[in-house]
């Protein structure tokens, strides 16, 4: 048994608009995953979808526990900021090792990494002595 018929009709509208679009965000991730064609289109969409996706999904979750408690809920804070920081950070590792990956086969598809400097970086123009 839920508690959420207790929920007031003020509050349950702004809940359910944050739900669809959180829903919304994560269908339109989970579309793009499935239609973008290379590996480095791809990782974009569902880490868009993730993040604003969640986020939508978070503040209905403590918009609606708020109210049904009567308190300030913010657990929900602590799973955002896991979230935005750790969905970044992934998506760039997963592009890089692709990319070192695709680098070490020779693909063509990928831009050829820039060229690695050998030896001691050279020193700027020095100012003659007086």
């Amino acid at each position: 048994m839920t508690h959420l018929a207790d929920l007031p009709v003020w509050a349950a509208i702004p809940v359910a608009l944050l739900l669809l679009l959180g829903a919304s965000l994560a269908l339109i991730g989970s579309i793009g995953f499935v239609r973008l064609r290379s590996f480095y289109e791809r990782v974009h969409a569902p880490t868009l979808g993730t993040t604003m996706g969640i986020g939508s999904v978070l503040l209905a979750s403590m918009l609606c526990f708020t109210v049904l408690q009567s308190r300030l809920v913010l657990h929900e804070i602590l799973i955002a900021v896991f979230m935005i920081v750790t969905t970044p950070i992934t998506l760039m590792l997963l592009a890089r090792a692709a990319l070192y990956r695709d680098r070490s086969e020779g693909s063509d598809d990928v831009p050829a990494a820039p060229p690695v400097q050998t030896g001691a970086p050279s020193a700027p123009d020095a100012a003659p002595p007086v």
